[in-house]
């Protein structure tokens, strides 16, 4: 039963982490609280892979809803061998493939918000705009005076760091909950809480 209740409240808790995703994603936009670069496209290119907005994001809310809409119905279906009646119950091994994609997608912004802290921001330097960091392989973040060759926009380095960062937690958060979802259903399959029944057909 606690490990019933606990699977139902961490897929409740995919819900908060993908707004707050959606929500620092929809920051990378505005550095320093600016609308013009984002106009302009003088923003990092991996915040055009709306990582955070659509995957980590709404596609996690959608499947938040289902896991919970398949946690309560019962899907059942029966197929007849002869004389006798198959009743499979298949609402776990549906959770379990839902989770497994909840997963993809949860992994696919993690995995898109690591490259982008690691890659650093477009920024504008002494030679014009460019990628300053890009050859430092994140080495950028432990050396605190290199973060003065961007120029513009102002503290985007600082920007980029805290938000590609927290973008990384939440959905690394997302992956371990998908990931513990498969694991129980899985647990739940196995143990024979969700078994095939075989019945005799009545006479």
């Amino acid at each position: 039963m606690f490990l019933k209740n606990c699977s139902e409240y961490s897929i409740l808790a995919l819900i908060p982490l993908a707004v707050w995703s959606i929500v620092v994603n929809i920051l990378l936009y505005f550095p320093n609280g600016d609308s013009t670069y984002a106009a302009s496209n003088q923003l990092t290119n991996y915040v055009w892979y709306f990582q955070g907005i659509c995957f980590g994001g709404l596609m996690m809310i959608i499947l938040s809803a289902v896991l919970l809409l398949v946690d309560f119905y019962k899907c059942s279906s029966s197929c007849c061998a002869g004389r006798q009646s198959y009743n499979i119950h298949c609402s776990r091994l549906g959770s379990a493939l839902f989770a497994l994609l909840g997963v993809l997608f949860s992994g696919y912004s993690l995995i898109i918000s690591s490259l982008g802290l690691s890659q650093g921001p477009y920024c504008r330097t002494e030679t014009g705009w460019s990628y300053p960091f890009a050859n430092t392989a994140g080495g950028y973040l432990v050396v605190y005076s290199s973060w003065s060759q961007c120029l513009e926009p102002g503290n985007v380095v600082e920007w980029n760091i805290i938000l590609f960062s927290i973008l990384i937690a939440l959905s690394a958060l997302q992956v371990i909950i998908c990931i513990y979802k498969i694991i129980y259903d899985v647990m739940a399959m196995l143990c024979g809480t969700h078994k095939i029944l075989a019945q005799p057909d009545p006479i």
